[in-house]
């Protein structure tokens, strides 16, 4: 998968990118006062393959200029019907503002919905202000039963199949 916005590429994330992907998230949490998780809430960023790849997720990276500066992913869940977790979704402070996080958030949401998913969950911290305010503008609606410790937000937003997102 290879996706453009502005001077961005957006593409499927391989095994090389595991320490660049790891390291912008790492820091983008760093910079919001949370801590990384590696052995936790984190895992999944680190162990790709098992997180993303063998349950019918995707996870992705957003380059700019050969750089790793974002990534963003979802996978399945058993929480709602037929339901998936976006996760991980980061951007350095350069490349926010620019309608990036917009895009990247429509095409998780393309992707999901092809996959015949119906509900989208995102949990999330109070202290990443511009996220929640994307979501929050995007759609997706208050809900309860955060499961991660770092998070003490959640949303959801049900995708209709037959319009077009």
């Amino acid at each position: 998968m290879y996706l453009h916005y502005r001077d961005f590429l957006i593409r499927d994330w391989q095994p090389s990118d595991r320490a660049a992907a790891a390291s912008v998230i790492k820091t983008a949490l760093a910079e919001y006062g949370l801590g990384w998780e590696p052995e936790q809430t984190d895992r999944d960023a680190l162990e790709v393959e098992t997180y993303y790849w063998q349950t019918g997720g995707e996870f992705w990276v957003v380059e700019q200029q050969a750089q790793i500066v974002g990534t963003a992913g979802y996978y399945p869940i058993e929480r709602g019907q037929r339901a998936v977790e976006i996760r991980k979704m980061y951007l350095q402070p350069s490349s926010r503002g620019l309608g990036l996080g917009r895009f990247l958030l429509q095409q998780l949401e393309q992707a999901i919905a092809a996959q015949q998913f119906h509900q989208v969950w995102i949990e999330t911290a109070s202290v990443l202000k511009e996220a929640v305010s994307l979501y929050e503008r995007s759609g997706y609606q208050p809900a309860v039963g955060a499961e991660t410790l770092r998070c003490d937000l959640v949303y959801m937003k049900s995708l209709s199949l037959s319009s077009s997102l």
